[in-house]
């Protein structure tokens, strides 16, 4: 089975949703149609679609073709958890650097489901959150970890296996993996990296010290901040734009290479470069 996962807000009426169903259909592919985002304030999915949970249907799938932006792709993502199965985006956002497929190309589909493409496999990020000696945190980022301050500069003592690499004072931090290098990490100033490549990019953002800059690490390291001087001012942790969790005084923050990977179809119609410079003009 192949799941078509759009994002109804981007894919009106699921109009694509359901060129693309049709093309698998006639090519004898089973599938079904299961929305990433939901909403009960406005009615999204048009009469007549029969819609399937992810939760229900995602270990009977082959394939997921992601119908939306890179926000769609990484909370498909962060549904399937450590999934290993092959996804196919299409892009129907503002930048979509993680999609390989435009609206127009959408023929391609059926030469991906008969498995005519290449796979790219993506390095994620383990993040864990310490405090007190306790871990309190553990998630996955595809795409990027951040500390901010919530109007507040923030104190950061930098680490990388036990070797302090410089205390930081400024907005925060972002960890990014090189799927992630072109999206907020690029725009503190970070790096553009190969998205196949498998290195821990860290990127200050809106740093004090003009010579506060990125570093590239080897994907074996383990990457260590400690907030200090925390007290009243408020930090948070998003992993992936998702999930906001406030971080206290003298909080560890931990990043290393995940053990988990994900994959992405590559159909192979334009090279990451192309890519990158139509999409940064």
């Amino acid at each position: 089975m192949i799941a078509i996962c759009p994002n109804p807000f981007r894919d009106k009426d699921l109009k694509i949703s359901c060129s693309v169903e049709k093309l698998l259909n006639e090519a004898g592919f089973e599938t079904c149609i299961s929305p990433v985002f939901k909403s009960d304030e406005e009615k999204v999915i048009p009469d007549g679609v029969v819609t399937h949970d992810l939760d229900d249907i995602k270990q009977a799938c082959e394939m997921f073709v992601v119908i939306g932006g890179d926000g769609t792709i990484l909370e498909t993502v962060r549904k399937l958890g450590n999934s290993q199965t092959p996804i196919l985006g299409i892009n129907l956002g503002t930048k979509g650097f993680m999609t390989t497929l435009e609206p127009e190309e959408i023929s391609y589909v059926v030469e991906a489901a008969k498995g005519n493409y290449v796979l790219s496999r993506r390095m994620k990020l383990s993040v864990l959150v310490c405090r007190d000696g306790v871990n309190i945190f553990m998630d996955t980022a595809l795409n990027d970890a951040v500390i901010h301050g919530y109007g507040d500069c923030v104190n950061m003592d930098l680490c990388c296996n036990g070797d302090r690499i410089r205390k930081i004072s400024g907005d925060g931090i972002i960890f990014a993996t090189p799927t992630g290098s072109t999206g907020y990490s690029m725009s503190a100033g970070g790096p553009i990296v190969e998205p196949e490549a498998e290195d821990i990019i860290i990127t200050p953002i809106c740093a004090h010290a003009m010579g506060s800059r990125s570093f590239v690490l080897d994907p074996d390291r383990t990457a260590q901040v400690q907030l200090e001087k925390l007290h009243t001012r408020r930090a948070f942790l998003s992993v992936d734009g998702n999930f906001m969790l406030e971080l206290k005084n003298k909080d560890i923050i931990k990043v290393c290479r995940s053990e988990f990977y994900t994959a992405m179809v590559d159909m192979k119609i334009r090279s990451f470069y192309e890519n990158a410079y139509n999409k940064l003009v």
